[in-house]
């Protein structure tokens, strides 16, 4: 059961932050894989040397939260730094959607070895954290969060959210 300490220990936050941080999932400009080219205006295969990690990545953030897991996988696969921490991140959102939560903080711990103050990365950890009843441990996550320079954004929001109510973004 959530406690009155911690729930009177969160600070309501203002609005979301824009940019890659934002409340708004974005939606795949292209179907079944594949990526936009900004350069050609079209849709490339994820490999094709005209599409880089970041274009790839916006693909990824698309598929996944669109639920399209094989797509955002597939994307994946061809990130030419597969060790970077927003990689690691929607393996990790990747997993947890799937349902794999052990699965899914493997890929949350090996993004935040990475890069400690990835702050989406401990956002979905937390929130997957609230789905186990783990409020000790989700809480410990917003604290990361918040030591970080994260108040009044996305992450720090949805988390807040999530433990306060028990209810978790899909996006």
């Amino acid at each position: 059961m959530r406690c009155l300490a911690l729930l009177t220990s969160l600070l309501p936050v203002a609005a979301f932050a824009a940019g890659t941080d934002s409340s708004t999932p974005p939606k795949s400009a292209c179907k079944a894989g594949y990526v936009y080219d900004v350069m050609s205006d079209k849709c490339v295969k994820p490999q094709s040397g005209h599409v880089d990690d970041m274009m790839r990545l916006e693909a990824v953030r698309g598929y996944a939260y669109e639920g399209k897991f094989a797509d955002a996988l597939m994307v994946l696969d061809a990130m030419d730094d597969q060790k970077a921490d927003g990689v690691l991140t929607y393996r990790g959102f990747i997993a947890r959607m799937s349902g794999d939560m052990d699965g899914a903080k493997r890929w949350y711990d090996a993004a935040l070895a990475q890069n400690p103050d990835n702050l989406l990365a401990r956002s979905y950890m937390g929130q997957g954290l609230v789905l186990e009843g783990d409020w000790v441990g989700a809480k410990r996550q917003y604290d990361e969060i918040i030591a970080r320079g994260g108040r009044g954004t996305w992450a720090e929001a949805s988390l807040r959210d999530a433990i306060t109510t028990g209810t978790t973004y899909t996006y």
